[in-house]
């Protein structure tokens, strides 16, 4: 394959999951991922400083998030902000063809420590986009942190049924998530 080919991204992820599933995260090489691939081991470093950084999608899921945040109806309060971007995500990001890849990726995640790790600052920082969002919307503190919190810990809920539940819209258990928590954080 061309080392210009335009889905290099892309062909990186996917050789390093494989790799990842099949035998292990650390006993995996940047160089096996980047020769599955069919590119240098240079291009991987174009791409990501490290192989923690493979898995983590970039800043795709907040730009996912803050991108229907801010395209939500003017009139939108912010958990109606938070439930047009978990929408989004269910739209984009965990749909049906990516149900495969997703679990594995959790799997992968879920079973190193380091990658564990990553993925918490991930969030932390998804939190801080998520609240600047509504805030920029308009939304007042703490009400913009606290809908970032509801929205991750949606997420969170949501991710983990659906990836044990093949078949499930991942938007419906967002949105049923969301519910539960607005209405839980309201008896409080």
């Amino acid at each position: 394959m061309a080392r210009w080919d335009p889905n290099a991204r892309e062909r990186l992820e996917r050789a390093a999951l494989d790799l990842f599933v099949r035998q292990g995260y650390d006993r995996t090489t940047v160089a096996e991922i980047a020769e599955r691939a069919g590119l240098a081991k240079s291009t991987f470093f174009r791409h990501f400083a490290d192989k923690r950084e493979v898995l983590s999608g970039g800043d795709a899921l907040a730009r996912l998030f803050t991108g229907a945040i801010a395209a939500a109806p003017p009139a939108a309060g912010p958990l109606e902000a938070a439930g047009a971007a978990l929408a989004a995500a269910g739209e984009h990001a965990f749909t049906a063809e990516r149900y495969g890849t997703v679990r594995e990726r959790q799997q992968v995640v879920a079973a190193n420590p380091e990658l564990t790790e990553r993925e918490l600052l991930k969030r932390e920082a998804l939190a801080a986009a998520l609240a600047d969002a509504l805030r920029e919307r308009g939304a007042p503190e703490p009400a913009a942190v606290l809908t970032a919190a509801l929205t991750l810990l949606a997420l969170r809920t949501a991710l983990a049924r659906w990836t044990d539940r093949p078949g499930q819209d991942f938007t419906a258990l967002a949105r049923e998530a969301l519910t539960a928590l607005r209405d839980t954080a309201a008896t409080l």
